[in-house]
């Protein structure tokens, strides 16, 4: 998998990146998300430095992160579920026919 250098801004600052090919898109839209949380945190609390706007960043979107997949893995058991009850349906009515 070939690698390609690129830039992304990240809270005014530039950072050149090594990244696949395949990824970069992906990468760019990722760095434009943190650039714009970290710019939510320091338009909310204008006396934090850098690092711990950074810091903050990171957790609000980690705390994101959990709640997708709390929610994805509610959204998987429902759909066992309604898998599970869809069978029951099939075989109750099978039996009744």
């Amino acid at each position: 998998m070939s690698t390609q250098p690129i830039e992304v801004i990240i809270f005014d600052k530039s950072y050149r990146i090594e990244s696949p090919v395949n990824e970069q898109e992906t990468l760019k839209q990722a760095a434009k998300y943190l650039d714009e949380k970290m710019k939510e945190i320091r338009q909310a609390a204008r006396g934090l430095e850098g690092e711990r706007v950074a810091v903050l960043a990171a957790l609000n979107i980690c705390h994101e992160l959990f709640e997708n997949k709390k929610q994805n893995d509610m959204a998987q058991k429902m759909g066992q579920a309604l898998q599970m009850l869809t069978g029951k349906i099939d075989k109750a009515l099978a039996q009744t026919n």
